[in-house]
């Protein structure tokens, strides 16, 4: 009995000295679970154990990452108290436990290793690598963390089918874009030179026993002559790819009628010299057959047609009139139309008659110009001479015979000759 109260009351002083575990910082005594006493003499010793406070929690966070990527996992805590971090897989299997490897996979490397961080890298990721991975810290009680890996399927080069051949203008052409491998499902975009096209809703099938997925859209045009030699591109968007990674084009032709104009040698044709109308006609295929006609009348005899050219090797005022020109492409057949009017063997191009009307308008102008700058100038001269001539008088040695003179020519007392013989 005595020796029961004097080791309760040496626990009683023993528990009542030891500070309450909120004031510890690494390590604490406690009396209640963990510690053990031993009895050495009338003394009681306790072991100490780890405490974990909360700045001892490990940190991680998730990671994306396409498949044949790198992924690095980092498991962080905010004080060191020697205790070893740990990195496990989705199984659970240990791949680093402080900087010893404990699986033998060559992908996974360690980063960097001390007392408060744990980073490891897993190189050439697969899809089966997803899921969450998870970070432990050995004290006690051990605390764990989680890094979710979510893994990227990229999706493959897309491949557009459904064209075969040139499509007739007005007609219609189906092309189908897939693409396959994508995890999460891709998305289809359409372009016709660098303009989107809207095409039908994406089509999202599940690959048999695999997590991605194939992704189809069709697109659907009526076609015109302007989108022959037109290229529509096919691309993917997706997050594991850069805009415009990857993408497939398609060049469609567009069979069409041609277009025909007619192009004379000159605009004007002299009677008695040579000329010729060429035939100008532009589609797809290319005109195999031209036929040129005379509206009202038959082709004059010195007229001779050479494919798309008619030429005239001698013109007559006689073969004026409307020619016509037929151009045949196997697609159809059109016709295009001229007016040749023969013109007198001196007449002037009416362009040239134009040009020569102007110079002569500009000349006429500035002649106007000069004959009234002489006239102004003429008429102040005139003014101006009387007074011109007394200021030089007045600077002579004569000035007071001068000044005789003017006022005698003002007064009219003078003779003629005195103010002849003066102003000479």
């Amino acid at each position: 009995i005595s020796l029961s109260l004097s080791l309760s009351l040496s626990l009683s002083l023993s528990l009542s000295l030891t500070p309450p575990p909120h004031t510890l910082t690494h390590t604490a005594y406690c009396a209640s679970q963990y510690a053990s006493p031993s009895l050495a003499g009338s003394q009681t010793k306790w072991h100490p154990i780890p405490y974990i406070g909360p700045w001892s929690k490990p940190v991680t966070q998730d990671e994306t990452v396409s498949v044949g990527g790198t992924v690095t996992l980092t498991c962080r805590v905010a004080e060191s108290d020697n205790s070893s971090l740990q990195w496990s897989n989705t199984a659970q299997q240990t791949l680093y436990f402080g900087e010893k490897r404990a699986l033998r996979d060559n992908r996974i490397q360690l980063h960097r290793s001390t007392g408060t961080e744990l980073s490891i890298t897993i190189g050439d990721i697969q899809l089966s690598d997803e899921g969450e991975y998870t970070c432990s810290i050995f004290t006690m009680p051990v605390r764990t963390a989680r890094a979710t890996v979510t893994v990227l399927g990229v999706p493959g080069k897309p491949q557009i089918s459904g064209y075969e051949d040139a499509v007739q203008e007005g007609g219609k052409v189906t092309l189908t874009c897939t693409s396959s491998g994508s995890k999460p499902p891709a998305k289809l975009h359409w372009y016709r030179d660098q303009e989107e096209l809207t095409g039908r809703p994406d089509v999202v099938e599940s690959n048999p026993g695999e997590p991605t997925y194939t992704v189809i859209s069709e697109l659907t045009l009526t076609v015109g002559r302007s989108d022959d030699n037109a290229l529509i591109a096919c691309a993917v968007d997706h997050p594991s790819l850069a805009p415009g990674d990857k993408g497939s084009e398609q060049r469609i032709r567009v069979l069409f009628t041609p277009d025909v104009t007619i192009q004379p040698e000159s605009d004007l044709p002299r009677e008695g010299g040579k000329f010729h109308l060429q035939c100008i006609a532009n589609g797809n295929p290319e005109p195999i057959s031209y036929l040129w006609q005379k509206k009202d009348g038959e082709l004059p005899p010195l007229a001779k047609v050479d494919g798309s050219v008619l030429r005239f090797e001698m013109l007559n005022k006689s073969d004026n009139g409307m020619y016509l020109c037929q151009a045949d492409n196997g697609i159809g057949k059109v016709q295009g139309q001229y007016t040749l009017l023969v013109q007198d063997p001196t007449a002037m191009s009416t362009s040239s008659g134009v040009d020569h009307a102007v110079i002569g308008g500009v000349v006429a102008v500035i002649v106007f110009i000069l004959l009234c700058l002489l006239i102004v100038l003429g008429r102040y001269l005139i003014r101006h001479k009387g007074t011109y001539l007394t200021h030089e008088a007045k600077g002579s040695d004569d000035a007071p015979d001068a000044d005789t003179a003017i006022i005698n020519a003002e007064g009219g007392h003078s003779g003629a000759e005195d103010k002849k013989e003066y102003f000479i």
